[in-house]
């Protein structure tokens, strides 16, 4: 297999709700290399979890991306503004997990605040409510090591959406029947998870 560089020093650069971090390597050649990051975990989580890549240890979940799906066959999508964006983006409910929650009491909490939906009680076997896939994968390997769990889910309506006052959320339903002529025809931007499960989805006809 071949050499790959080797984390020497972990250096906080800056603090808040996301930190950024410079990881210091040294190189198969024996030279130095600087790489900056952003993680919202504390130095020594940071490192801890470094360090457990390292030695092939799987991560925890930070977070899950909802795929929700009614019985009448439609995907439950949200816009929601993104501040980072300055703009309405499409993408499905997904939120972090708390410490100690578990995957379904997450999924059903971010559905219930963000669209008002949640794990349908009636599911079966054939069509769980709850069906993760197997991993938690990160959003985005060049910048940060966040890790969110997809998940698919059977959901039914059951309240109003309780959004966080910063938050605003436009939930709404899209016929899976009607994902190829949504592609072709949005121009709000959208998100990567929504743009290629939307894009599976229409690719299966």
């Amino acid at each position: 297999m071949q050499a790959v560089p080797q984390l020497s020093n972990i250096r906080q650069v800056s603090d808040g709700w996301i930190k950024k971090y410079v990881l210091a390597y040294t190189m198969p050649d024996g030279s130095t290399y600087e790489y900056e990051s952003a993680s919202r975990k504390s130095l020594d989580a940071y490192r801890a979890e470094l360090e457990g890549n390292a030695a092939g240890r799987a991560c925890a979940a930070d977070a899950v991306c909802i795929v929700p799906q009614t019985a009448t066959g439609e995907l439950l999508l949200i816009r929601e503004f993104r501040y980072p964006l300055n703009s309405w983006c499409i993408a499905f409910p997904a939120g972090l997990m708390e410490p100690g929650e578990d995957l379904a009491t997450c999924v059903d909490r971010e559905l219930r605040e963000e669209t008002g939906y949640a794990l349908r009680t009636d599911a079966d076997a054939d069509a769980p409510a709850l069906d993760p896939l197997p991993q938690a994968g990160y959003s985005s390997t060049g910048l940060t090591d966040e890790t969110v769990h997809v998940v698919f889910a059977q959901v039914e309506k059951v309240a109003d959406a309780q959004p966080e006052p910063a938050e605003f959320i436009e939930p709404f339903l899209l016929p899976i029947a009607d994902v190829p002529r949504f592609l072709a025809e949005n121009e709000t931007p959208i998100g990567i998870r929504a743009q290629l499960v939307l894009e599976a989805f229409a690719r299966r006809r």
